[in-house]
């Protein structure tokens, strides 16, 4: 895991401090005296963090959504931002055993050209979104910083808020992609267990753990206005992933108090050529449970739910404690303006378009929100 040439080094302890209290957690040892002490707090401590997220919590789910929900309001209202994700490319250099785009996998590739881009972004902004994610596979080769600046540019030109996840990148890259008008950074570290990490990331740049734990630094450090956190849930142990996605985040907005924070909540999903791979003992009522102890261990992060869940799981968790969600979703590349260019990265199983979704939000006495930002 020694960094790679051209990999930059930042001076932190972030990693350290996350990795020692995820070591020292025991979460067999709460019990249901422990969740009742942390729920009756306003403010929970990493202890209390613990608590809620450990099988002693399980009882108490109703107890938790009902302080969830009071703190979703607090801080967001009735609002949920809506957004889509656009592929732009599934070249990778990684062999991931657990994602369709790794390397070794028999996919059609492709990769879009930048008239295709714009013919994608101007497809989407007809559904009235306007925040987009640009997503790509994790290749410096087939998809360079400077195309992924070219596409970040025409997205600005389309939509108020443009994110992007891609590759980690150096301060300096992260720099250029804000100036071209990127907004948002998510990087996920996959497992926060170095020892998994490295048996599930067999070749590729992606096995430097450190580089990608720090992704969100650069990012921040590059000006970017707001990172997201997450882990993939039932690649490891979940409730200890979970612990390590607060936590880092925790530390991070302790850092950096100025940065805009979120989480994402991705559990495994079957991929082409692998039917099999599921989340291995996170069921709903698990990722439920994760769901609400990262919105009350930071009531102020925004939570995204994606179409990897089915879509009652997803229309329940919005105001409870999710904020963001994805609507009129491809994860092949394109496939919004044409047929798609190249295979899919995981199978999704909530297809609805946005008007859809729009709808969905309204019939819970929600408020869908388009934008919040504005470009001067």
């Amino acid at each position: 895991m020694t960094y790679q040439q051209g990999m930059e080094a930042i001076d932190s302890d972030m990693l350290e401090k996350v990795a020692a209290m995820v070591e020292q957690l025991d979460y067999h040892q709460y019990t249901g005296h422990d969740v009742k002490r942390a729920l009756a707090q306003d403010r929970l401590s990493i202890e209390d963090y613990g608590a809620i997220l450990s099988p002693a919590a399980a009882p108490f789910l109703e107890e938790m959504a009902a302080k969830a929900i009071a703190a979703t309001r607090r801080h967001f209202g009735n609002s949920i931002q809506l957004f889509t994700p656009l592929y732009i490319s599934n070249y990778c250099e990684n062999h991931c055993v657990y994602c369709g785009f790794n390397c070794h996998n028999r996919i059609n590739r492709g990769k879009l050209t930048l008239a295709e881009i714009e013919e994608e972004l101007k497809a989407i902004a007809k559904t009235g979104l306007k925040e987009i994610l640009l997503l790509t596979g994790e290749s410096r080769y087939q998809s360079g910083v400077e195309y992924i600046g070219e596409a970040v540019k025409l997205a600005a030109k389309y939509f108020s808020t443009v994110g992007i996840e891609i590759y980690p990148l150096n301060t300096d890259e992260y720099a250029y992609l804000h100036a071209c008008g990127s907004d948002f950074v998510s990087v996920y570290q996959e497992t926060y267990n170095s020892s998994k990490y490295e048996q599930v990331h067999l070749e590729g740049p992606k096995r430097i753990y450190p580089y990608r734990f720090y992704a969100q630094e650069r990012a921040i450090r590059g000006g970017m206005r707001g990172v997201a956190f997450g882990a993939l849930l039932g690649l490891d142990d979940f409730r200890k992933d979970a612990f390590a996605v607060g936590l880092h985040a925790y530390f991070f907005q302790q850092k950096y108090p100025h940065a805009e924070i979120s989480f994402s909540t991705p559990r495994l999903r079957p991929y082409i050529n692998n039917a099999g791979n599921n989340a291995n003992d996170v069921h709903e009522r698990q990722l439920l449970q994760v769901m609400l102890a990262y919105r009350l261990f930071l009531p102020f992060a925004g939570i995204t739910i994606s179409t990897r869940e089915r879509a009652g799981f997803r229309d329940h968790v919005i105001g409870m404690a999710a904020t963001k969600i994805s609507a009129g979703v491809r994860v092949g590349v394109g496939g919004h303006n044409e047929a798609e260019k190249g295979d899919e990265q995981f199978e999704i199983a909530d297809p609805r378009s946005v008007e859809q979704v729009h709808q969905m939000i309204l019939s819970r006495g929600l408020q869908p929100v388009y934008t919040d930002y504005l470009r001067l």
